[in-house]
């Protein structure tokens, strides 16, 4: 039995809009943590998925199944299409927004 357990993964980028306060925030927040803005994206929302019980009810509808992606994923290129998996449609609610942010890949 191998005493280091290794999990492989999968991240793609897309293109979300934030306000520039939000954005600013994200980036404070990252250096709070000592993190990437990457980093705290994902936990910010995947924390917010797991405590929204209304959410998780949602998840169980079949409707949650019908969704129209909205989320702006970037194409893979030839040199990363292997490490990018199939999208799955998401739902994501929009909102009014200023500036445009990064959520995946290295830090603009």
């Amino acid at each position: 039995m191998p005493l280091l357990e290794v999990v492989q993964t999968k991240h793609l980028s897309a293109s979300i809009r934030l306000t520039d306060s939000t954005a600013t925030q994200v980036d404070q927040y990252a250096a709070f943590i000592k993190a990437s803005a990457n980093d705290v994206v994902e936990q910010a929302l995947a924390y917010v998925f797991s405590k929204d019980r209304e959410f998780q009810e949602f998840l169980r509808t079949p409707e949650a199944q019908r969704i129209t992606p909205t989320l702006r994923v970037r194409r893979a290129t030839a040199n990363d299409a292997a490490e990018r998996p199939a999208r799955k449609p998401v739902s994501s609610a929009s909102s009014p927004a200023q500036a445009p942010a990064s959520v995946a890949g290295s830090k603009a």
